[in-house]
């Protein structure tokens, strides 16, 4: 005992704050890494929203085509006889039906890629919760219970906000 805390509870109240913020890189890394990635998906490319058209770097625009409403998927493609002749088609495009780029509308949100992360990150704080809650059958100072309670209560906050908006996502 030091400072009228037990070893105990200061060791598994570290971990779990280890393990709360393995949690939140998570989901920082991931919401980074996919933002990343999608950029790459439209290099060169840029969306005018007044127009509602994808233009390329040769200055064609790419029209709404199609629109997936339960997915949240809008398609956008270029003529395909502009980009059949179009000198950039090799580096920009195999398809012979003209470039096509898919705008999913709420794709961070929406991917199976980030329920993934998000399970990850739901289950470190899950862990980390009941490792303080089991901690509690031996506190037994008013100091280790203290520090409990500190961490329990804004892991359960954070846990409840993380799978309500988990579970929103599922049900749209």
């Amino acid at each position: 005992m030091t400072a009228g805390f037990h070893f105990e509870v200061l060791y598994t109240a570290a971990y779990a704050v280890v393990l709360v913020g393995i949690a939140f890189a998570l989901e920082l890394l991931a919401r980074r890494s996919h933002k990343m990635a999608e950029q790459i998906h439209v290099a060169g490319f840029s969306y005018h929203p007044e127009l509602d058209v994808w233009k390329c770097p040769t200055g064609q625009h790419l029209g709404r085509r199609a629109t997936n409403e339960r997915w949240g998927i809008v398609v956008y493609q270029a003529p395909a006889h502009v980009c059949k002749v179009c000198h950039c088609k090799p580096g920009c495009t195999d398809s012979d039906e003209g470039r096509q780029i898919e705008h999913h509308l709420d794709s961070w949100l929406k991917s199976e890629l980030r329920r993934f992360h998000r399970g990850l990150s739901l289950v470190l704080l899950l862990l980390a919760g009941l490792l303080l809650a089991f901690e509690m059958r031996w506190a037994d100072t008013h100091r280790d219970w203290l520090v409990l309670w500190a961490l329990i209560i804004p892991i359960l906050l954070l846990g409840g906000r993380l799978v309500s908006e988990f579970l929103a996502r599922e049900q749209k």
